[in-house]
């Protein structure tokens, strides 16, 4: 099995930074917890990432585990290079999604 390496696009860090904060405001320590699932499933990528079905135009979708947030990915297979795009409320219209992680 392949191993590829896990990148986080600036405004992917940007959106779990903000949802992070977001958290911590509403109650002490559901950021930090919010940070790490969210870190650790992005992580997991690395392992298989085709297990998740292509959403929109290359784009796949991960569900956070117990927060209402998906991570949109693009897999690139020449340099094995797992491209995390966005990290997304599930309450969102799917046009937003498109239009913000429409880039490859």
């Amino acid at each position: 099995m392949k191993k590829y390496s896990v990148k986080i696009e600036a405004e992917a860090l940007s959106d779990i930074q903000s949802i992070t904060d977001w958290y911590n405001e509403a109650q002490a320590g559901l950021g930090k917890r919010f940070q790490k699932t969210v870190i650790t499933q992005i992580n997991s990528l690395s392992n298989n990432p085709q297990i998740y079905a292509i959403r929109y135009k290359k784009i796949r979708c991960l569900n956070v585990k117990k927060f209402p947030y998906m991570v949109h990915f693009y897999i690139n297979d020449e340099t094995l290079t797992t491209e995390i795009l966005a990290v997304i409320s599930t309450s969102q219209n799917p046009k937003i999604w498109e239009e913000k992680t429409y880039k490859k």
